[in-house]
């Protein structure tokens, strides 16, 4: 029997303190908690031990024998009175919500189930079988790590280009990675891939969720995988399918370190808003069985759920010891693991006062007092499925996000639609109708085109319609709204044209993105041309679908494209200016911070706006001591004939980008002011002025 001291209420978690280790669970409604110590292969229960202590709803317990690597669970008693919303069932066995390393996966079987699955009202009957032989066991860690001299890149939103990626997708392809390393923290970690990124110029990487997570039990049974990885369940946890036989979180630290070097900042991708659980009818591996009242929003019948994420449940922010739980796993990452922001999958639901969404919640107001929180980057994803759950711009100063409306303006305004231009020219601008209040800047709108929910940048030009065959739901997943162009036929083709075309509208966007005001964030793999053969919601292909090709097929032309536009945005303040532009004057020469051109070189007047015959347009940027440049653009299949500015005589025009020919810098293309240029058509081109020495 192992010796049992009292321990203390704090921290949550299991704590190896270097001679032995203090285990804490909060649970306000259990009568008795009972810790499980597993041998190392997870299969054979050595003992219980019943929590010596309870302090503020906190059970407790310090066992000075224990040593890392030691596995362990938990086992809860209490009522089972679901229509009380308890549901509590010792005979399942616990995953701690503190857990900071998982052991196993899930083996998907009934008894993972607190009710008799396919008994009559099944949520209300009881099910004895124990789940400890089929339920992932939880691993005391010792997180000592040299860090050596990490130096967090710290990297103002002004200058910050966000790369979307997924852990395995990176690395699952690359000939340079060694086999055992591809798809783990270690592989995204291969020098290749940091020099790839950092060629590329990006400055922060976007990692879809790393959090253990579970494999839906349908998917499993379909014999697919949750890829994308929204389904977790231990937020202090990563995901040991991203981690290489025999390591632990100190190679999700290496990967960390390695960004870092490069100086490139590491976001996570983190879901707070549900759990793995689901709904009643979901199996109980953790918070469930720990204190299902107190985890979860629990609707009026207090056997349902009140659900505003479309997974089930959604997780109870309004319990101080829940929002602990989030907030110590955001302290977590950041001080343990030195990450450097994160992106808050389905905000809205964190931000609601249950069915009303509030800026000033408890969620978000504890966040903003943490001056630890507030030093990283926090990027909300403005929406869930509640009522009003489309939230953009309505989230506290200090948040970006996720700019939906500007995926829409861009993508519907190079296919020419009627009617876009002016969401268009509110989008190149930072979006300042959703932003520009209560101090906010334009890094507030983070600007994609393209993400991992939806056709990449190259289907985009290849798909009218979704292709989701794979996903075995017979094409009913993902969305019908994707205001995309097959440019004549669907899918791929060997035409020469219809490719040219697409390799056109590709960099006309990409180009668009890249010379917006606000954040660009670009999806892994669009810069090669990556296509998901139409599949508009991969979620559940962990295959070629999602994996980046990284052989002499994939298109690296339009890399160095890319690559091209992103050193010039860095280079040319104006294209990543913070504060909002409304044509306010800069200096005592007449120059305006924006001004908006027709073809003809007079200036948009609030008609034009709304001309759907006449979507090209023309944007003169200005500062004081800078030089000014011109963004053109034509959408139209015909070319446009731009008569270059009037105010801008004496001035002459040099090309910095011509997205039709593919080309940075252009040497033959300059202008004088006054001059008419002949713009082709499905073209963005960027000029920069410098006045004529005589």
């Amino acid at each position: 029997m192992e010796r049992v001291l009292p321990g203390q209420p704090n921290p949550l978690g299991a704590t190896w303190d270097g001679s032995g280790v203090n285990f804490a669970l909060y649970s306000a409604n259990a009568t008795r908690v009972e810790l499980c110590l597993f041998d190392p292969s997870g299969r054979r229960e050595l003992m219980r031990i019943a929590m010596p202590e309870q302090t503020h709803e906190v059970w407790h317990g310090y066992l000075p024998d224990i040593r890392p690597g030691q596995l362990y669970g938990y086992r809860v008693h209490g009522p089972y009175a679901p229509e009380e919303g308890h549901r509590f069932n010792p005979n399942k066995l616990l995953i701690d919500p503190y857990a900071k390393s998982l052991h196993g996966d899930i083996l998907w079987h009934d008894a993972c189930f607190g009710y008799r699955v396919g008994s009559p009202r099944e949520d209300l009957s009881f099910d004895r079988r124990d789940s400890a032989r089929v339920v992932p066991k939880c691993i005391v860690i010792d997180p000592a790590y040299t860090w050596g001299e990490d130096i967090l890149p710290r990297r103002p939103w002004a200058e910050t280009i966000i790369y979307e990626a997924h852990v395995k997708g990176m690395s699952a392809r690359h000939p340079d990675v060694p086999p055992a390393f591809r798809g783990t923290f270690a592989g995204l970690a291969n020098p290749k891939i940091v020099e790839h990124l950092s060629k590329l110029g990006v400055t922060a990487i976007e990692l879809l969720p790393v959090h253990s997570l579970v494999n839906d039990r349908m998917l499993a049974a379909r014999g697919l995988t949750n890829y994308w990885g929204y389904n977790t369940l231990c937020f202090h946890a990563p995901a040991m399918r991203y981690i290489s036989p025999g390591r632990g979180i100190e190679e999700f630290k290496f990967m960390v370190k390695r960004l870092h070097e490069a100086n490139i900042e590491v976001i996570l991708d983190v879901v707070y808003n549900h759990t793995a659980e689901g709904n009643q009818l979901g199996p109980t591996l953790s918070f469930r069985g720990i204190d299902n009242a107190n985890y979860y929003l629990l609707a009026e019948d207090r056997r349902y759920y009140f659900d505003t994420t479309g997974c089930g449940n959604t997780m109870n922010l309004k319990n101080g010891r829940v929002m602990q739980l989030v907030t110590d796993s955001l302290r977590y990452w950041i001080e343990d693991c030195h990450v450097d922001g994160f992106r808050f999958d389905l905000a809205t639901a964190l931000g609601r006062e249950y069915d009303q969404f509030d800026p000033s919640s408890i969620f978000f107001d504890t966040l903003a007092q943490d001056p630890l929180l507030q030093s990283v980057k926090l990027i909300a994803e403005p929406w869930d499925i509640g009522p009003n759950g489309y939230q953009l711009g309505n989230f506290p100063p200090g948040w970006a996000e996720w700019n939906g409306k500007y995926r829409d303006s861009v993508r519907n305004y190079w296919r020419a639609e009627q009617g876009s231009l002016s969401d268009m020219g509110t989008s190149l601008l930072g979006s300042a109708n959703e932003f520009d209040h209560r101090g906010r800047r334009t890094w507030a709108s983070i600007n994609f085109v393209t993400a991992h929910d939806g056709f990449t940048l190259a289907d985009l030009w290849s798909y009218d319609s979704k292709h989701n065959d794979a996903n075995l739901e017979s094409n009913r997943d993902g969305h019908n709204d994707n205001r995309s162009w097959n440019c004549g036929v669907e899918g791929t083709t060997d035409d020469p044209e219809i490719r040219k075309l697409r390799n056109r509208l590709r960099r006309a966007v990409i180009t668009t993105l890249l010379i917006s005001h606000g954040v660009p964030m670009i999806l892994a793999g669009d810069e090669f041309g990556r296509s998901q053969g139409g599949n508009n919601n991969s979620y559940c292909q962990d295959n070629e679908i999602n994996w980046l090709d990284w052989s002499d097929t994939a298109d690296h032309e339009f890399s160095q494209f890319v690559q091209g536009l992103i050193t010039l945005r860095q280079k040319h303040s104006l294209l990543r200016s913070a504060k909002f532009r409304h044509s306010q004057p800069v200096g005592g020469d007449g120059l305006l911070d924006a001004v908006w051109f027709r073809m003809d070189g007079a200036r948009m007047q609030e008609g034009d706006w709304h001309n759907g015959d006449e979507p090209r347009i023309a944007l003169m940027l200005s500062a004081q001591g800078e030089r000014s440049l011109i963004i053109v653009l034509n959408p139209s299949a015909d070319e446009a004939h731009f008569s270059f500015l009037e105010i801008a005589q004496g001035i002459r025009w040099r090309c910095l980008v011509d997205s039709g020919g593919g080309v940075i810098e252009p040497d033959e293309l300059v202008l004088i002011g006054g001059q008419t240029l002949t713009v082709a058509g499905r073209t963005a081109l960027l000029f920069e002025g410098e006045e004529i020495v005589n």
